[in-house]
Formats: structure tokens, C-alpha cells, sequence
């Protein structure tokens, strides 16, 4: 079993600019990680298996809904906190941010943004502190980059509505106590619904045969007459705006958590370059291994920076989708790219899972994709930047919905 003996590199002396609350939810979730998870990943991972028993640990140390107020059961952080949480939780690995992401984003914040107050006081405390676990069903098998073709849909009945349809590729599904689905009513306008395990017609079997994010667990939802009582469908708004809210927050979390994949793997790429000799010195000494390391420095200060000014726009209310797409795109890129580097400086080793490298990289893979691929990020940029829409279909306009 490998030891966790990872710190954080800080070039640019970023700690600087952090308050003592973000230091010490830092070093909380650090702490937490190091004890209880990092330990046992590998295994679970090789393994494809979850490690449901970390679900009310991360509830402890406030993983759960961060910014979610105090009286809904939440620690009431601010964004960097959150940030800096999901930071910590994806070095370990990025199923293990997975889980905690779609919690927040996805589950807790729809229902804390957009439901009524019993939603909010049925649902956020169990949420917090880990009692009930949570997914979010939008992607479909025929709909991922494009929601807005989405077919799952409902119809009134009296008090209830029933919903039909399928949603894939979602994190926690087959686990979770409540769904919270995007559907379309009876004209095509979409609604968030709050669809509850043992609801009769609602399943969710899990998705296998994952060469990625394997200590996450992923399934469909699948709702056959689905019965749901209206008071579960979430009041505060509607049309396809309200989903890609919660994907903001949710892309704004992978931001800060694909950079800690990334850290994780430089810190022990250069760990390692110091300790491995060849040809009488260590391979640290070696031009084109400092070339390599020196290149993931610079993209990791310049993916810190980057991101800590996103949390203060977030913090201040600010930011913008477009600057939170960019955010997602070149810090999982980057990562990809500093995890093979560092593949390559450990040599065989680097495939071992004496070392989290190898993992990371195959994660990675996943993170690129979801929640808006790489390439739709480019063009949500480059949509912003010239106001002229690259895509086949003219994009929604978010205002009116």
C-alpha cells in the first residue's frame, strides 16, 4: 500500500492570497483524504467498486453542498472553499470528486436555487450530511451535448404528473434517494422534478464495463409511467436555463478538481525524478526530464491563477458561463497532458498502481467529456468571443427561459 505523501506545489505563492478559513478546509479535507481514502482507492478501483462508506465522511467534513447556508444543514463556505474542496478530493481521484460534485451541484443546488421551502427542508439536511445520496438526470442516449432535443417528458394527472423516458451516464444513479430529472411538460418546456427511489416505474440500473472512473458508480434512470407528485416538480424556474445553472456550478468544481489531479501528478512525477537513478545520477539532472517538469509548473500556476479568479467572480457573483467553460477546458486539458508527462518520467513504474498516475489519466478521459466535451467548451468561447454561433443550431437563448 503506498503511502499519501503529497503537498501541494505553490510557485507563485498562491497561499498568500487565501484566508485562514480556506486553509483550514484545506487541510481538513487533506487530512480526511489522506486517513481514509488514500489508502484504499487503488483497490476499489481495480476492483470497480464503489466505497459507499465515504458518503457520510464526506458530509463530515462539509464536502457536501459547501455553500449551502446553515439552516439547510450545509457549512455555508464560500466558492474558493468549495473550489479548494473539490481541489483536494480529485487529487485523490476524480470518482471520488464525482460523487461529491453531482451532490452539490447537481442535487443540492437545483433544490436549494429552485425548490420550495419543503423541498428544501425535506431534502438539504439528509443531503449535507450524507443520510441521502443524490443524482441528476439530464444527458440522454440519443442527447448529450445537444439537452434541448431532449423526449423524457410528463403529463398531468390530476395532483401527479407521469413522466416517461430514459437518462444515461449518470453518477450515483443506481445509489441515490432522489433524482432530480429535467423533463418536458406537455408544450416542450422543461422542468426540474424531484423523482424519489421506490417510485413505481422508476429504476436505475447501473452502467458496467468502465475503463474509467471505476470507483464511481454510474447507472440510467429509466421512468416507465412514472407517477410523480407535482409538488415535487421544483417551482423556482423553468426552461433549460435551470439545468445549465447547475452545470455552471457543477463545471466550476471540476475546474479546481481536475487541477489537483493535475498537481497530484506532477508532485509525485518530481518526487520520483529526484529519487530514480540512471547512469550514475538522478533523472532529475537530466535536460529533458526538467523540460517536462518545468513545462507542468508553469501550466499548473497558470491553471491556479486562472482559477482562483474564478472563485472571487463566483464569490462576487460574476462570473460568467463563458469564463467558467474556459476554466473546465484548459484545466482538464492540461491535466491530461501533465499526467501522461509524468507517465513518462516514472517509466514502467508509471503504470504500476504503486502510483496514482496511471489512474488519473484514465479518469481524466471521462472528465475531458462530461459535462460539456472539450471541443463544445472551444466553441462556447469562441461564441462569446465573436457574439456568432459556430454551432449547427443556433444556441437557446438563456435569458428568456
Amino acid at each position: 500500500m503506498a503511502t499519501d505523501l503529497y503537498t501541494h506545489p505553490d510557485y507563485y505563492n498562491m497561499d498568500d492570497l487565501l484566508s485562514e478559513e480556506h486553509k483550514m478546509v484545506r487541510t481538513a479535507t487533506r487530512d480526511w483524504i489522506k486517513q481514509n481514502v488514500s489508502p484504499i482507492i487503488e483497490d476499489y478501483y481495480e476492483r470497480a467498486a464503489f466505497p459507499e462508506h465515504l458518503v457520510k465522511g464526506l458530509g463530515e467534513i462539509g464536502a457536501l453542498g459547501p455553500y449551502i447556508p446553515e439552516e439547510y444543514g450545509g457549512p455555508g463556505l464560500d466558492q474558493i472553499s468549495y473550489g479548494l474542496i473539490m481541489q483536494e478530493l480529485e487529487r485523490c481521484d476524480s470518482g471520488l470528486r464525482s460523487t461529491s460534485s453531482v451532490q452539490s451541484s447537481l442535487v443540492m443546488y437545483p433544490i436549494w436555487r429552485y425548490g420550495s421551502e419543503e423541498q428544501k427542508k425535506k431534502w438539504l439536511p439528509k443531503l449535507a450530511s450524507g443520510e441521502a445520496l443524490g443524482c441528476f438526470g439530464l444527458t440522454e442516449p440519443d442527447y448529450g451535448s445537444n439537452p434541448a432535443g431532449m423526449i423524457t417528458n410528463f403529463k398531468a394527472d390530476g395532483d401527479h404528473v407521469i413522466l416517461n423516458g430514459a437518462k444515461m451516464w449518470i453518477s450515483n444513479a443506481p445509489l441515490s434517494d432522489v433524482a432530480v430529472v429535467w423533463a418536458k411538460d406537455e408544450s416542450g418546456r422543461i422542468h426540474g422534478l424531484l423523482v424519489e427511489k421506490g417510485m413505481e416505474g422508476f429504476t436505475a440500473p447501473e452502467m458496467k464495463g468502465k475503463h474509467s472512473l471505476r470507483a464511481s458508480i454510474t447507472g440510467e434512470l429509466i421512468f416507465d409511467n412514472v407517477k410523480v407528485p407535482k409538488s415535487n416538480i421544483l417551482p423556482g424556474r423553468s426552461g433549460l436555463g435551470a439545468p445549465l445553472s447547475c452545470l455552471d456550478s457543477a463545471r466550476f468544481g471540476i475546474a479546481w478538481g481536475a487541477l489537483g489531479a493535475a498537481m497530484d501528478c506532477y508532485d509525485q512525477a518530481l518526487r520520483y525524478s529526484k529519487e530514480r537513478t540512471q547512469f550514475d545520477v538522478p533523472i532529475a539532472a537530466f535536460q529533458l526530464t526538467q523540460k517536462k517538469l518545468a513545462e507542468m509548473i508553469t501550466e499548473i500556476t497558470k491553471a491556479q491563477l486562472l482559477t482562483f479568479r474564478l472563485g472571487q467572480l463566483r464569490n462576487e457573483g460574476k462570473a460568467t458561463s463563458a469564463q467558467i467553460s474556459m476554466a473546465k477546458r484548459n484545466n482538464v486539458d492540461i491535466a491530461l497532458k501533465i499526467s501522461r508527462e509524468a507517465r513518462q518520467i516514472l517509466g514502467g513504474m508509471g503504470i504500476t498502481n504503486e502510483y496514482s498516475i496511471m489512474r488519473h489519466m484514465a479518469n481524466l478521459e471521462s472528465v475531458v467529456t462530461y459535462e460539456g466535451t472539450h471541443d463544445i467548451h472551444l466553441l462556447i468561447t469562441g461564441m462569446d468571443i465573436t457574439g456568432i454561433s459556430s454551432f449547427k443550431r443556433e444556441m437557446p437563448d438563456l435569458s428568456d427561459m
